[in-house]
Parts: structure tokens; C-alpha cells; sequence
């Protein structure tokens, strides 16, 4: 069983969608950590239900980045993961912190990266008239949203849409595809060489695994 720490910033939803496929047995693995950047939110109380240890290190008390990177890394290690999942971490992480996780940081884009890459993708997909859009599980590499994509889900935007709407849509598709990705790292299936994704030794394509036959629903 593998060892997961999961870094959040607030409501925990994909954390929760994490904590549930451990429990079923979906994932073999365990959340055994949970870290937040901020102090009391909701992500926190969902980890303590689960019995991870729930962790805050508020980035204020730390006069740097990479002073804070340092403090985080340190903690991460003291529970020795096997794997490192960003779940809703609204920080941009120093090359150093990305460099020593190499391999085993995962995050979650709302967005079929490549585009759309930052904040703010569901009102740039509608305010461009996208009538596709999506999420896109990937790696993480020094570039903001850029390594290499393990598998994406897609979304229609109808012109009717509200971006609650939309927002809800992709939400919806996250809770699926990010549980399965862990599975697959899990099950020794996925590994990152350098800028590409392997899945069970095959390269994957730019926009990751792709197969319409198969179920996404946990």
C-alpha cells in the first residue's frame, strides 16, 4: 500500500474524492497526511474524519517562498510518501520543492492543458466561446502547469451556461479521473521520465490517456 500526502488550500472536494477511493480500496494506498496552507478550512476536517493527520503551515509566517518550500518539504518528508498529490494547492512551488518530488507530484488543471494554463479557466473557456472544455491530470514540473498530461476529461460548454454551471461540470469529471490516475501510480502502472508520462511502459500521447471505452466512474 502506498504512502499519499496531500497538499490543499481550502474546501478539500478532490481531497474528499481521494479520501473516499482509499477507502474503498480503489486506491491502494493511504492519505497518511494532510497540509494545508490555510488554517481552517474545511479540507482540514475532512482528513481528520478520514484519520490522516491533518497538518497547517500558514505560508505568512515564513518571509519567503522558497524559506516556506523548505519548511513544507521538511514535512512531507518526515511521513516518507510515496507519492505527493496537489489538490486544490493555490501555490506556485520553487523549482527546488519541484525538483526533490521528481517523479511523484501529481496536480489537478481545470482545463485541457495546454491551454488555459493559471487561474480563472472556466470564464476564459466561455468568455473565448469554447464549447469544449475540461481538466487535465499531469505531473509536476518547473513550468506552471506544464508537465507532462496523464490523462484529461472533457466538458461541453452550452451557450446557455452560467459559470456555476460549468464549474460544477468539471468538478464533477475531477472527482472521477483524479482517483484514477493515483490508482494507476499506485498499481506501478504510471511513472514520469523526464517530460513525458509512461502508462504500463507506453508513452502517452500531449494530452495523456485517451480510451472511450473505458469508465471513468468510481
Amino acid at each position: 500500500m502506498k504512502s499519499i500526502v496531500v497538499l490543499i488550500s481550502g474546501n478539500g472536494s478532490n481531497l474528499q474524492a481521494i479520501l473516499d477511493a482509499c477507502a474503498s480500496g480503489f486506491i491502494d494506498g493511504e492519505v497518511c497526511a494532510v497540509i494545508s496552507n490555510k488554517a481552517n478550512v474545511l479540507g482540514l476536517d475532512r482528513a481528520k474524519e478520514a484519520g490522516s493527520i491533518a497538518h497547517c503551515l500558514p505560508h505568512q509566517d515564513y518571509p519567503t517562498r522558497h524559506s516556506y518550500d523548505q519548511a513544507l518539504q521538511q514535512l512531507i518528508d518526515s511521513h516518507k510518501p510515496d507519492l505527493v498529490v496537489l489538490a486544490g494547492f493555490m501555490r506556485i512551488l520553487t523549482p527546488e520543492f519541484v525538483q526533490h518530488y521528481s517523479g511523484k507530484l501529481l496536480n489537478i488543471h481545470p482545463s485541457l492543458l495546454p491551454k488555459y494554463q493559471g487561474l480563472h479557466t472556466h470564464q476564459r473557456a466561455m468568455e473565448a466561446g469554447d464549447s469544449i472544455h475540461g481538466c487535465s491530470v499531469h505531473f509536476v514540473t518547473e513550468e506552471l502547469d506544464g508537465g507532462p498530461v496523464v490523462l484529461q476529461a472533457r466538458v461541453p460548454i452550452f451557450p446557455e451556461d452560467e459559470l456555476t454551471a460549468v464549474t460544477e461540470r468539471v468538478h464533477e469529471q475531477e472527482y472521477s479521473i483524479y482517483p484514477l490516475v493515483i490508482r494507476w501510480f499506485c498499481q506501478g502502472r504510471l511513472h514520469q521520465e523526464g517530460n513525458l508520462a509512461f502508462l504500463d511502459n507506453e508513452p502517452l500521447p500531449e494530452h495523456g490517456y485517451a480510451n472511450d471505452d473505458d469508465e471513468y466512474d468510481l
